[in-house]
């Protein structure tokens, strides 16, 4: 298939299938007659980009993937240097979400003492020059 009609099954845009060229992503073979030819092999590779993508993977994460595919492994996610990226991006999220869980505490717990005082509770004592 010719570029055009790989950018439409994809769901992307030629310029995007261009750009993956250029880093090496997707392979540069040319018809006869000039034009870039691609293959159900290299939908299925842009299928796992944009999967992992829409999983948060930047594009350089998605190279062991398209590597793995490339070396005939089925999903492209059982090669080593897939599972490295795995677990490197297990590991980001699971610091993003200490982190928000920490900031979700103290957005509650402002919440807690806003709404004690929009109903009247007690005056929030002032910190700041000991008056109380």
């Amino acid at each position: 298939m010719r570029i055009g009609e790989l950018a439409a099954r994809a769901g992307t845009t030629t310029r995007t299938l261009r750009y993956y060229e250029s880093r090496g992503l997707l392979p540069a073979r040319r018809g006869d007659n000039g034009y870039r030819t691609y293959d159900e092999d290299d939908l299925k590779l842009l299928r796992q980009i944009r999967t992992l993508q829409d999983f948060g993977f930047d594009l350089e994460e998605t190279r062991p993937f398209v590597e793995c595919l490339r070396a005939g492994h089925p999903e492209g996610d059982s090669c080593p240097a897939s599972l490295v990226v795995y677990r490197r991006k297990l590991a980001e999220l699971d610091t993003l979400i200490e982190q928000l869980t920490s900031v979700r505490a103290q957005v509650a717990a402002q919440l807690t003492r806003a709404e004690a005082a929009a109903l009247g509770g007690p005056e929030p004592k002032c910190e700041l020059g000991g008056h109380g």
